[in-house]
Order: C-alpha cells, then sequence, then structure tokens
C-alpha cells in the first residue's frame, strides 16, 4: 500500500512547529485539510482557478429548508467528486438543530482510496 499518494504539506492555515518550522502534515490529515479547503472556499474566490471551491456560499441567504438542506448536500458532494481524488465520498448529510436555526452541520462520511480508512468530517455552515 503506497500512502505516499495522500501527500505531505505545509498545514491549513500555515502554523509553526515547537522548533518554529513550518508545522507539516501528511497523508490521512492532509486529506482532512483538502475537504476542509474545498468546502471553505466559494466558487470564484481565487483569482487563477475561479472554478474551484465549492458552491455552497450561493446559499448563505436561503432559508433553512430541506430544498437547501438538499441542494448543499449536492454541491458539497459534486465539489468532492471534481476537486478530491483521494477519496470516496461515503455520504453527505445536512444536520440542522432547532435552537440553533442559522446553523447547519454538514457531514460528510469518507473513504480513503489507498487505505480503505473511513473517516468523518463535520462542517459547520451558517445560513444568514
Amino acid at each position: 500500500m503506497d500512502i505516499d499518494f495522500l501527500g505531505v504539506g505545509w498545514s491549513s492555515p500555515v502554523e509553526l512547529d515547537n522548533k518554529n518550522q513550518i508545522l507539516m502534515v501528511q497523508y490521512e490529515d492532509k486529506v482532512r485539510q483538502s475537504i476542509w479547503n474545498i468546502l471553505s472556499t466559494a466558487k470564484g474566490e481565487r483569482v487563477m482557478r475561479p472554478d474551484f471551491g465549492c458552491g455552497i456560499y450561493d446559499h448563505v441567504f436561503a432559508p433553512n429548508s430541506s430544498g437547501t438542506n438538499g441542494q448543499i448536500m449536492s454541491d458539497v458532494r459534486d465539489a468532492l467528486l471534481l476537486w478530491e481524488p483521494r477519496i470516496d465520498v461515503l455520504d453527505v448529510e445536512v444536520i440542522s438543530t432547532p435552537s440553533q436555526p442559522n446553523l447547519l452541520q454538514i457531514q460528510i462520511n469518507y473513504q480513503i482510496r489507498t487505505t480503505n480508512n473511513i473517516f468523518n468530517l463535520v462542517y459547520p455552515f451558517y445560513l444568514q
């Protein structure tokens, strides 16, 4: 099994370690940070790569409804399929709680292709 395919690189956000060197992350942690970066970037935000990112930010002013949740699930799945080839998206679920009507928890279950390890990431998304 070749886990070098998963990558090694700077942490995101960039941090320093205890030796004042740029903190490096690798393998599954690098993939997790990549997923977070994809979800945190609105399409059109990157000047040299305007198609990069996720379309969830088109829904910031949408009502908290099942229709909005379904569109967000679709946007997340599409963005991860396009921009993160190291994973298989197993499930995307959008969870809202009545006590915080403007907060959606986007739960992503994914499998690393080279190791078959399964992970879960919960991304908070706020409606205005």
